[in-house]
């Protein structure tokens, strides 16, 4: 194992993992459900969800059908798919994606198999180039970290096709687990519909990672832009308040794409910004996901109408 990854590590579970695990007082159930013997919630069911898990009992009394999500009380899979295209490259200040996500998958994963779990990777740049199967132990994590660090060529030219990686986990990955797919979700459009199916056989949460730059473009001056991913270069002037504006369109439109996919699939996002403690997100994440527990626990059993889908946003 690299000796950067060990560095990395050590400092991640002095720094962050030891208080991640205090604040949730080692119950990392409120970020993930699964299938374990616990009712964690009853919320209304959705067109993707198992027909094996619905409550007839309260469909009976409120007349429309709900399902149980359950606490996963027993050994996790988790899988992190990973996208390490170049787009993640990117940072405007002392943090980019791809160290925020290095950083996230290393938070998580230790604090999964401190608690007996395994986890696992499939790695992403232009294609599927490594997957790491399921296993736990912190050397175990040494050697993802390893594999996150580790120099890839990419080829250029390209735009990244989540969907291929969405499609591939559904091959890859054997039985249901708990998803993390952490990206920045720069890419083709029209991977919703692998994202549903995924949903529909697995625990999935989407780990959106973003830099601030890239939702509003400040008054720079005469600038080069480049996609990071086609190479493709730009010289633009954004002291014109018109290309300002038309780059923020174009910005919340990706957001809207991007929420409207999480909500049809069902899928909750954790968003992390280059320029924001880590900790702070996946503790609000994690009051999200209980909040969303008592409302749908309150609603079962008041016969009100269903909360709505939640999805954290910073």
């Amino acid at each position: 194992m690299s000796r950067l990854a060990e560095n990395l590590l050590r400092r991640l579970e002095w720094t962050v993992v030891k208080r991640l695990d205090g604040l949730l007082h080692g119950d990392y159930r409120t970020l993930f459900r699964g299938h374990g013997l616990d009712l964690a919630d009853l919320r209304e069911y959705q067109y993707h969800d198992d027909v094996r898990h619905i409550d007839w009992n309260v469909t009976a009394r409120q007349q429309t059908p709900y399902v149980r999500d359950y606490y996963e009380d027993r050994d996790v899979n988790a899988w992190f798919l990973l996208d390490l295209s170049p787009s993640i490259d990117f940072g405007s200040g002392e943090i980019t994606k791809r160290s925020l996500s290095i950083d996230f998958v290393t938070v998580m994963a230790r604090l999964l198999t401190r608690h007996g779990n395994r986890v696992g990777g499939i790695f992403y740049s232009s294609r599927i180039d490594n997957v790491i199967p399921a296993r736990g132990g912190r050397q175990h994590v040494l050697h993802m970290i390893s594999a996150m660090m580790a120099p890839r060529v990419v080829k250029t030219s390209v735009t990244t096709d989540l969907g291929d990686l969405l499609k591939s986990a559904l091959q890859i990955v054997p039985r249901r687990s708990l998803v993390f797919i952490v990206s920045d979700f720069l890419c083709q459009p029209g991977w919703g519909g692998a994202l549903r199916s995924l949903a529909h056989r697995h625990e999935v949460l989407g780990v959106r990672l973003y830099d601030p730059l890239e939702l509003e473009m400040p008054n720079l001056g005469l600038v080069v832009m480049q996609d990071a991913e086609t190479g493709e270069q730009l010289f633009v002037d954004t002291h014109d308040s018109g290309f300002r504006r038309r780059f923020a369109s174009q910005a919340q439109a990706r957001e809207d794409q991007l929420q409207t996919a999480f909500s049809e699939a069902g899928v909750d996002a954790l968003e992390l910004a280059t320029d924001e403690p880590m900790v702070e997100a996946v503790m609000r994440f994690a009051e999200m996901r209980k909040m969303r527990g008592r409302l749908g626990a309150g609603i079962a059993q008041s016969g009100a109408g269903p909360a709505s889908h939640l999805v954290h946003r910073p």
